[in-house]
């Protein structure tokens, strides 16, 4: 019996969780670029309608400090941020450079309004995504 509740669970978590990738596909896509490096967003700077997605990770991997070198904490405090964002996007909260923030402003509230499970899913995506690449 303990098998059969576990499975169902398992199974029923598993269709219901998000894939980050498509998260990001259906909602994030649209305003920002999945990968770029620095040279070309200076090329292409003017028609660019957000930062990469890949200066986004970067930028909150440099801003998110922790004292001990967790990573496991790290990438919790960058998914609750990224979640927390994405429903209430604000000056206040953001950690974009100033050219950035000058030149795009803060991003808008999404169109769709994403699901805990989505948010959850594509913030773990571009913490996974992201993790041992380096906006250069």
């Amino acid at each position: 019996m303990k098998k059969i509740i576990i499975s169902s669970v398992l199974l029923a978590s598993a269709l219901f969780s998000a894939d980050g990738y498509e998260v990001f596909q259906k909602n994030c896509v649209e305003c920002h670029v999945e990968m770029m490096s620095k040279s070309e967003v200076v090329r292409q700077f003017k028609t660019l309608k957000a930062p990469p997605m890949l200066e986004v990770s970067d930028r909150l991997r440099e801003n998110i400090i922790i004292k001990d070198d967790d990573d496991d904490i790290h990438r919790y405090l960058f998914v609750l941020f990224v979640k927390d964002y994405i429903q209430n996007p604000n000056l206040q909260n953001s950690m974009c450079h100033s050219a950035a923030l000058e030149r795009f402003g803060t991003m808008p509230k999404l169109k769709n309004k994403l699901s805990d499970a989505e948010k959850q899913a594509v913030a773990e995506w571009m913490y996974d995504r992201y993790e041992n690449v380096e906006f250069k």
